[in-house]
């Protein structure tokens, strides 16, 4: 078929069209799946989102200045844990290390096992909430009807009173939330795989 001036139109490539489309929907694909771990690795580096830095010493500055620090304890459906704070709130100068303590019963009759999420509020505050030691640096495992002492180690970095958009931040709050996560799986021993050979022959 031919245009008003009579150019010969060519034919649409059907086939090129449907293989941009694809790659588009992969490429999307792929980048949802890297953003998540991207995200966390920046909202770690940046105090983004309220996300606390982990450190391995003490502070070395410590200001005469004091801040209010609350804490925020949850349990997600799911996992029957009772889990609080032993203190609801502390006012340690800014940059001492101190520790707080929270506990958690298991409430089931069965073991179960628990993954605590934090973060900090304002958010503006994270990046300044330093953690020496924390339970939720791991997973918690509970008997049935068992208690457990909590300790969280940690300082407000001084220079949360150097930045503009934290100078003026005088209370802090700690959430954590505990999640059920699944134990690790049971290895099959060498003797069980010898057993289930020997029934299958």
């Amino acid at each position: 078929m031919n245009d008003q001036q009579g150019t010969p139109r060519k034919p649409r490539n059907n086939g090129a069209v449907v293989l941009m489309c694809l790659a588009f929907v992969f490429g999307m694909g792929a980048a949802s799946y890297a953003a998540v771990p991207l995200y966390r690795m920046f909202c770690q580096l940046t105090g983004y989102g309220g996300t606390t830095q982990r450190v391995e010493q003490a502070s070395s500055v410590i200001l005469d200045r004091k801040i209010r620090v609350t804490f925020d304890a949850n349990v997600a459906p799911g996992l029957e844990w009772e889990f609080k704070p032993v203190q609801r709130e502390v006012n340690p100068r800014i940059g001492e290390t101190i520790q707080v303590n929270f506990t958690a019963v298991n409430r089931s009759s069965k073991p179960s096992r628990g993954q605590a999420v934090f973060n900090v509020t304002p958010g503006e505050a994270g990046v300044y909430f330093n953690k020496v030691q924390c339970f939720c640096f791991s997973d918690t495992e509970l008997k049935p009807g068992e208690t457990l002492d909590m300790p969280v180690v940690f300082y407000i970095d001084a220079d949360i009173t150097k930045a503009v958009e934290s100078r003026n931040i005088h209370t802090v709050t700690l959430s954590y939330t505990f999640y059920p996560k699944e134990g690790p799986k049971p290895v099959a021993s060498s003797e069980d795989k010898t057993q289930k050979l020997e029934k299958k022959l």
